[in-house]
């Protein structure tokens, strides 16, 4: 990489916590599930569900690169981002990509789905999600399948999102992780550093969903 490449500050940390608190929740509530501590699962499922409705608000009002409206192309624009993925080619992209957008897409409405069908679920014992009762048994049955089998389609999705990862380090040369981990990456001079919300801002959002959350809970 040239020396003349500049540090710029391209992810917020509001944006970053969310997807490695996501990556952790996505594990616990997977191990959780597995030794039937359902009572952590449905912790885990809580904070996914407050995760989640932050990421959306933050998707609207949040810093340039959580936008979606800032990095949401069309498929045209992904197929031919993706046609050059054999290209080695210096990384000039602030945020996400044209293809990384659809694919960040694609996991929050997996998530989505996963958290709503959770909401609804049973386990045929003495737990149910807080609205089970109100879709009724069957209904609160079939999305209680649902639940099991988009955790097994959001696991193969996260996987290809690993192996796309792999592939722009090995064959682009191109580091994805570090910048979400750290914030910051290095790019050609004269890029213009993207805009970040204020960190109360965030902080606002958050303290709102989780009392969405909280009270759904309580009273669904």
């Amino acid at each position: 990489m040239s020396d003349q490449h500049l540090p710029i500050r391209v992810w917020d940390l509001p944006t970053r916590l969310f997807h490695w608190l996501v990556v952790i929740l996505l594990g616990v509530s997977w191990l959780t599930e597995s030794m039937n501590l359902m009572d952590l699962h449905f912790l885990s499922g809580y904070t996914l569900a407050t995760l989640l409705l932050f990421r959306l608000v933050w998707g609207l009002i949040g810093s340039d690169t959580a936008r979606f409206a800032r990095f949401m192309q069309g498929p045209t624009a992904a197929y031919r981002h993706l046609s050059r993925l054999h290209r080695r080619e210096p990384d000039t992209e602030i945020g996400h990509n044209a293809a990384g957008g659809w694919m960040v897409l694609l996991l929050l409405a997996l998530l989505a789905v996963q958290v709503g069908t959770g909401l609804c679920a049973n386990d045929d014992i003495d737990r149910e999600g807080p609205l089970a009762k109100y879709v009724g048994k069957a209904w609160s049955d079939r999305l209680t399948e649902l639940h099991s089998i988009n955790f097994t389609v959001l696991q193969i999705v996260v996987a290809l999102h690993v192996v796309a990862i792999a592939a722009y380090a090995l064959l682009k040369r191109q580091d994805l992780v570090r910048p979400m981990v750290t914030g910051w990456k290095r790019m050609p001079p004269g890029m213009r550093a993207p805009r970040m919300a204020s960190p109360l801002l965030a902080i606002g959002v958050l303290m709102v969903a989780a009392l969405a959350v909280y009270l759904l809970a309580k009273w669904g």
